[in-house]
């Protein structure tokens, strides 16, 4: 019982933490297509940089929430 709630626990904080990293993704990249051509090039490229982070987080997020469901 006690591992089936901390299980539970865990599939809630993944899917919140994924969620997260997603919606921060999605900014970074409406951020540039907003922005467009008013942002330099390192702004460009540290936005696509959080932007890649962001999306492999929430990848990884998924992949324990999945890891946690074969439990």
């Amino acid at each position: 019982m006690k591992d089936d709630i901390k299980n539970t626990v865990g599939k809630i904080k993944d899917a919140a933490s994924e969620a997260g990293h997603k919606s921060t993704a999605e900014a970074e990249h409406d951020r540039r297509d907003v922005a467009g051509d008013t942002m330099t090039t390192s702004e460009k490229i540290g936005s696509v940089t959080n932007e890649a982070k962001n999306d492999v987080q929430a990848g990884i997020d998924h992949a324990k929430g999945e890891a946690r469901k074969e439990v």
